[in-house]
């Protein structure tokens, strides 16, 4: 029979580490691979988990693909902290590995903002995938990758993005820093056209193509904020290029 490994990268994130951790606990083992936290986090996964790793935080694909190295399930699941799976997506997983048909499967992430789920805001990403051959990449935003095709579950995972807009702003900025220094590695740099039409775009991508208007001030509110995203990219670029990072 099949078996199950989670793998839960976490930094300061007692408030939300238990459920996360009780919402997986039909899992074969649990490994949390923790950034050196200076909270409780660690103290409270302990006694709910298999493994607990620290390690200096590089990127998001390193911290994931150090606790693969560390996993022993025949398939894996990658969970956030602020995400839950609800006892419909359990067994459904359970179903899905026992009789596999794919070698990966997105999950649909509707968001969590501001006291509701924006359903318009939601995401198909790639989190159950056979160990073996599985990796990420990616600095940020980071991709992961498996061997053989990728189906998609038909239950949702909970993901209760929002802790508070100065939260949600400051890791906008954190994400930017990543997404600027992959843009100067490569030598791209800043133009007129990505400080302006750039975040219009994702304005109007958020709010408008994606039905985020539908989800009122919340809607209005995250399309807003990812424009901001956006800018900062840019204006980190620039910095990087002074040399005042």
């Amino acid at each position: 029979m099949s078996t199950l490994t989670v793998i839960i990268p976490t930094y300061n994130e007692a408030a939300y580490i238990i459920d996360a951790l009780k919402s997986v606990a039909f899992a074969d083992e649990i490994i949390l691979i923790d950034s050196f936290s200076d909270d409780e986090t660690v103290a409270l996964a302990k006694p709910l988990v298999t493994k607990v790793l620290e390690r200096k935080f590089d990127n998001f694909s390193g911290q994931k693909n150090a606790a693969l190295q560390h996993a022993t399930g025949d398939w894996v699941l990658f969970l956030d902290a602020d995400e839950r799976v609800t006892q419909s997506l359990e067994q459904e997983i359970k179903a899905t590995i026992a009789n596999p048909k794919h070698g990966g499967y997105k999950i649909n992430f509707p968001h969590y903002y501001m006291n509701r789920f924006l359903y318009s805001h939601s995401d198909d990403v790639l989190r159950l995938v056979k160990r073996e051959g599985a990796s990420y990449s990616g600095k940020v935003h980071e991709k992961l990758t498996c061997e053989g095709s990728i189906g998609k579950l038909e239950n949702k995972m909970l993901h209760y993005t929002y802790k508070g807009l100065t939260n949600y702003i400051t890791k906008k900025e954190s994400y930017a820093w990543y997404q600027a220094e992959q843009l100067y590695n490569k030598g791209k740099k800043a133009t007129l056209f990505h400080f302006f039409f750039k975040p219009i775009y994702r304005f109007f991508s958020s709010f408008i193509l994606k039905g985020g208007f539908k989800d009122g001030v919340p809607g209005l509110t995250v399309a807003a904020v990812n424009a901001y995203g956006v800018f900062q990219r840019y204006v980190k670029l620039r910095l990087l290029y002074k040399g005042m990072r």
